[in-house]
């Protein structure tokens, strides 16, 4: 049996070469994020930092207390030295939980914020790739990454403040405190933190390979889960559940063998930091005991070893993991930076103009397009299509057909040549003004899983921008009734607000093509491509919809790319391209003048189905009279 192999998976998300991206991109990325909430950002670091200061300074009181019991006895003077330095001890506990609260709220209000920052700073960048660039991407293993993007610096925003400036300041006072107690415990101390961070360092550098690789197979994974989502239907008509449960059982068990394999250096991460916090504790106290005996220290300084140690070997235990989380935290937001560091493959040009269309005239001038070196796809192609002339586009499956309005949108940039509309480079001027000047009916309409209305009105936003709603209503009501929405429309519960389903499954096929050419009447632009825009309706519905179209298509230059000759025999021209290049171009009945003509013999191809059902109907009339 056949199911997709993970390796298989990694030659299909692999077609993009991303650039290579360092800590610095990430850090860069994450700090354009960031820099609206830099003062929360300094107010949090602020609060920390200070509460951290009074933590290192109480066990130096309750060294002093202890000091004082051992040297003062018994007394009520004793007694009065010792209120007062808990006095001083309460105060410092009160000081360090004001600022642990400061830095909180400061923290509630700048995560969320950056996160959301980062989230519409990757999306903004994300929606304006290519067509290529998402034909050859899991539209899941994106959405993925952009929510592991900003979840990344969640984590990395947390380890930094809440645990690696702590450390970095409980370590540092405490080195500078014991230093003026005793140089040499001092520097046992500060040898042991070095052995303790080097390892971990180390270690985690090692294992950030695997870091990376566990990043890019959760990735497959969710690409995978939502490939054979999104294709459920496919997968049951095809008999295929079976195959695709070993599949995505192949990709989760590369997914767990791995996920197993990283814990278990975590194991050995925590192994050797247990030895060596039982080591240090035995070798201080030890160091500790050999003073006290020659009367260098005294016993409040074992009460201050204790609290430091307690307090070391609870923030460096915790040191594995902040490199630990730190780590798979780049690799994480890794991914999506390579995506943010990936140039557009479609770009305005520096200085780009609004296109302005005038008549509607397009030149196709001497136009060569390649996916690559070895598949040429449109070859030589010279073409003028006259202002308001009507004209279709034919030929087998794999012409190129459908590539000519992809350049014509910009969807593609041609290998060589040029397009023109009205005399303007299209590109030379802006993508937005492009689009905005040609309506599309595509052959198989997708549709948000918003309301029917917002589906309809989505062509023509601006027209809505300032119009009283009860005017926006009458519009795409009006636009809905010339495609003949309303005949299913008014079947539907909520009517025009009636939710249409992720990618408009809730409609069929015919009904959501209606609705796409309900948005490009609504929408009005000066050029009209109609791509099949008949194909998945019935003979009534298309004669209606037929109708519609002849009168969306006065005062336009249209295009029609066809499968149904029957669809365009009133078309001006009709251009028939085989293998990339343009083999006859006339009217109809020129066309079929011509008996050598490719349109001909396809058209020789599907008369009989016509006749046949043209001699169909006519029974149906006369049984009916």
């Amino acid at each position: 049996m056949f199911y997709i192999k993970s390796d298989t998976i990694d030659k299909m998300q692999n077609k993009i070469t991303y650039p290579k991206v360092k800590l610095r991109d990430v850090l860069s990325a994450f700090w354009a994020g960031i820099k609206p909430q830099k003062f929360k950002l300094f107010v949090m670091i602020f609060g920390v930092a200070v509460t951290n200061l009074l933590y290192i300074i109480t066990p130096l009181f309750y060294k002093r207390f202890f000091d004082v019991i051992m040297a003062g006895g018994n007394t009520p003077s004793v007694a009065q030295v010792l209120v007062r330095i808990i006095i001083y001890i309460g105060f410092l506990h009160g000081a360090a939980w004001l600022f642990t609260r400061i830095a909180e709220f400061a923290n509630n209000t700048y995560v969320p914020m950056t996160m959301a920052n980062l989230k519409q700073q990757a999306y903004d960048h994300l929606i304006e790739h290519s067509y290529s660039f998402f034909a050859n991407n899991f539209v899941g293993a994106l959405v993925q990454r952009i929510s592991r993007f900003s979840r990344a610096f969640e984590i990395l925003s947390d380890e930094v403040v809440w645990n690696l400036l702590p450390l970095l300041v409980r370590v540092s006072g405490i080195l500078v405190v014991l230093f003026f107690i005793n140089k040499w415990i001092d520097l046992v101390v500060l040898v042991w933190i070095i052995i303790f961070i080097s390892f971990n360092v180390v270690f985690s550098l090692w294992k950030l390979k695997y870091d990376i690789k566990a990043a890019a197979v959760d990735s497959k994974a969710t690409g995978y889960l939502a490939d054979t989502i999104t294709n459920q239907n496919t997968v049951t008509l095809f008999n295929g559940i079976e195959r695709e449960k070993r599949g995505y059982k192949n990709v989760t068990g590369e997914q767990a063998s791995l996920q197993r394999f990283r814990w278990n250096l975590g194991g050995t991460i925590n192994a050797v930091q247990s030895a060596l916090s039982f080591g240090i504790e035995l070798l201080l106290f030890y160091i500790a005991i050999r003073y006290w005996s020659l009367d260098i220290i005294t016993v409040g300084v074992f009460v201050l070893l204790q609290a430091y140690v307690v307090n070391l070997i609870d923030q460096l235990w915790g040191f594995a993991r902040v490199v630990r989380h730190i780590y798979e935290a780049y690799a994480d937001a890794k991914e999506m930076v390579e995506i943010m560091k990936l140039p557009h493959e479609i770009v305005d040009v520096p200085g780009a103009k609004e296109l302005v269309v005038k008549n509607g005239q397009i030149e196709f001038k001497k136009l060569n397009f390649a996916f690559n070196s070895t598949r040429k796809v449109l070859e030589k192609i010279n073409i003028v299509i006259k202002p308001g002339e009507k004209v279709a586009l034919i030929g087998p499956s794999g012409a190129g057909k459908t590539t000519f309005v992809k350049l014509l949108l910009r969807l593609y940039s041609p290998t060589s040549g040029h397009i023109f509309i009205d005399g303007q480079d299209i590109q030379k001027v802006t993508q937005g003004s492009l689009r905005q000047n040609i309506s599309m009916v595509p052959q198989d309409p997708v549709l948000f899983h918003r309301t029917l209305a917002e589906n309809i009105a989505y062509g023509a936003p601006a027209a809505f921008a300032k119009a009283p709603a009860s005017q926006a209503k009458k519009e795409i009501a009006k636009a809905a009734k010339l495609a003949h929405c309303d005949e299913f429309i008014k079947n539907l519960p909520q009517g025009m607000e009636t939710f249409v389903g992720e990618r408009g499954i809730k409609l069929s096929g015919g009904e959501r093509q209606r609705v796409a050419i309900a948005r490009a009447i609504l929408k009005n632009a000066p050029i009209l491509v109609l791509d099949e825009a008949t194909s998945s309706l019935d003979s009534h519905s298309e004669m209606l919809i037929q109708d519609a179209l002849n009168t969306l298509m006065k005062g336009k230059t249209t295009i029609v790319i066809a499968h149904r000759l029957s669809t365009i025999q009133k078309m001006d021209r009709i251009i028939v391209v085989d293998k990339g290049k343009i083999i006859e171009e006339g009217s109809h009945d020129e066309l079929l003048r011509n008996e050598r003509s490719l349109y001909k013999k396809l058209w020789t191809l599907q008369a009989g189905g016509f006749l046949a059902e043209e001699d169909e109907e006519k029974v149906e009339e006369n049984d009916e009279l």
